[in-house]
């Protein structure tokens, strides 16, 4: 649970993650957000939550709709590394994402921290219309 000095950081490693909702929701309770992150090609992180002992700072989100429809999608933080039990708060709410086009959520001029007592969750109002990728720094 100890957050590392990053004064003293002995690795950064660069990662890429996504997330597909697969169900559409319109009850924004943490129970509700999806937080199935893969990253490096197979490997599970649960709201992009870091291990002990490491901070990721998130880089860049980023929602791609892939169908030839509008559709929205939610992007919040939540207060615990079990999002589903978080209180959470959107970092992006109700953002219409045109078919075939995609939209920043975040990128390196607004980065944040995630430690490991806290999570990200996404939503979106059409299933698997949204995919979000996510670019962050793994620092221990």
């Amino acid at each position: 649970m100890a957050t590392p000095n990053m004064l003293n950081v002995s690795s950064i490693t660069g990662n890429t993650g996504y997330a597909i909702p697969t169900a559409s929701t319109t009850s924004f309770v943490a129970a509700n957000g999806f937080v199935s992150w893969t990253y490096n090609g197979s490997t599970a992180l649960t709201g992009l939550t870091p291990a002990s002992g490491t901070v990721n700072k998130i880089d860049n989100i980023t929602a791609t709709n892939v169908t030839a429809s509008a559709a929205t999608c939610y992007v919040a933080i939540g207060n615990s590394a079990t999002f589903s039990s978080s209180t959470i708060y959107f970092i992006a709410y109700n953002i219409t994402v045109p078919a075939g086009a995609s939209v920043v959520v975040t990128d390196k001029s607004t980065p944040f921290y995630l430690t490991d007592t806290q999570s990200i969750g996404v939503f979106t109002g059409t299933g698997s219309a949204i995919q979000f990728v996510a670019s962050f720094e793994a620092i221990t």
